[in-house]
């Protein structure tokens, strides 16, 4: 599922480079969703990608984590706890991409100009999901530093926080935040007696 995710995202961000009407179309804007009940546009955001680095980097990060989270799903599947684990992991990509949304739409709901586009809120869920089963996984960060996931996890939600509040660059930091938090939550949401294996790990 996470290279059919990977695959479509490239393909439609590839095509949406040198085809603007597509890229207009999809595009997250919060005052065409809100206003005119666009609601499509807070999934389809997700398959747009600003710029070949843009793309290449969430890719990479989806490739990366989401081998893992696949195989939590399956996990959980032969525990009997959830059935078709393919499905239940793209819809929680699905919901990722829509409530890493939902505060950024929330804000801008009245400015016509404001857009957003890129997978990054889902992710940083899929990240954290995985974060979740493997709080001790070395992380590289930068694709450099090594960094443990338990210590790359917070620092990752306060400087999210931060920069959203900072508002000084044109990332969306809120949908980084939510999706990540989504991400640590949704296991819990499956079956809350998870809690005790991420606290055992430490």
């Amino acid at each position: 599922m996470t290279l059919f995710i990977v695959v479509l995202t490239a393909v439609v961000s590839i095509a949406a480079f040198s085809r603007r009407d597509i890229f207009g179309k999809l595009l997250f804007n919060p005052y065409q969703v809100y206003h005119r009940k666009e609601w499509y546009r807070l999934i389809t955001h997700g398959l747009l990608h600003a710029d070949w680095v843009h793309l290449i980097v969430n890719m990479l990060v989806l490739f990366s984590f989401g081998g893992s989270v696949e195989y939590y799903f399956s996990a959980m599947s032969d525990m009997t706890w959830i059935k078709y684990p393919s499905v239940w992991y793209l819809a929680f990509y699905i919901m990722a991409l829509i409530v890493s949304s939902l505060t950024t739409l929330k804000k801008h709901k009245e400015d016509v100009w404001y857009s957003s586009v890129g997978a990054s809120g889902a992710v940083s869920a899929v990240l954290f999901f995985s974060i979740f089963f493997e709080p001790h996984n070395t992380l590289l960060f930068m694709g450099i530093v090594p960094i443990k996931a338990y210590i790359f996890g917070p620092l990752y939600l306060v400087y999210s926080w931060y920069a959203s509040r900072k508002n000084a660059d044109n990332i969306n930091h809120d949908a980084h935040l939510l999706g990540a938090l989504w991400g640590f939550a949704f296991p819990l949401l499956i079956d809350p007696r998870l809690i005790t294996r991420f606290i055992g790990q430490f």
